[in-house]
């Protein structure tokens, strides 16, 4: 049940962000094995003069992108492959992309998130039961 979150120092058309929420979905689903069903994504832009970098304002474009996981349902090389593969999503899309543009993974305990109203404990909990 990942979380997705870009965040763009510059501004986009409505279609761009659609595209680059549903292109950050398919990674995360094909390099980490997430669902796709339950996969959220949110592309958010910032306003002009937000976004600085070594305490200057960004001349092009910059990003982040932060991916919230269940803590331990990925290795190492997976998280690393999926790191390259959104830097070059957002270099693909935004041509004159930073190099101090992010990508975080943030590994969270199963016992302190979740979704439909269950943390992921929870559900393993429930599944174990069965």
């Amino acid at each position: 049940m990942p979380f997705i979150h870009l965040v763009v120092a510059r501004p986009l058309a409505p279609e761009v962000k659609r595209e680059l929420g549903r292109r950050a979905t398919t990674l995360v689903v094909d390099i980490l094995g997430k669902r796709r069903e339950v996969t959220a994504a949110l592309v958010e832009t910032a306003e002009a003069g937000a976004w600085s970098i070594g305490g200057e304002a960004v001349a092009g474009s910059a990003a982040h992108c932060a991916v919230f996981i269940t803590a331990g349902s990925n290795g190492a090389d997976e998280k690393a492959a999926l790191i390259a593969a959104m830097h070059e999503l957002l270099r693909a899309t935004l041509a004159d992309l930073a190099e101090a543009s992010y990508a975080v993974i943030h590994e969270i305990a199963a016992d302190d998130w979740g979704y439909g109203g269950r943390t992921q404990a929870a559900r393993r909990v429930a599944q174990a039961a069965r």
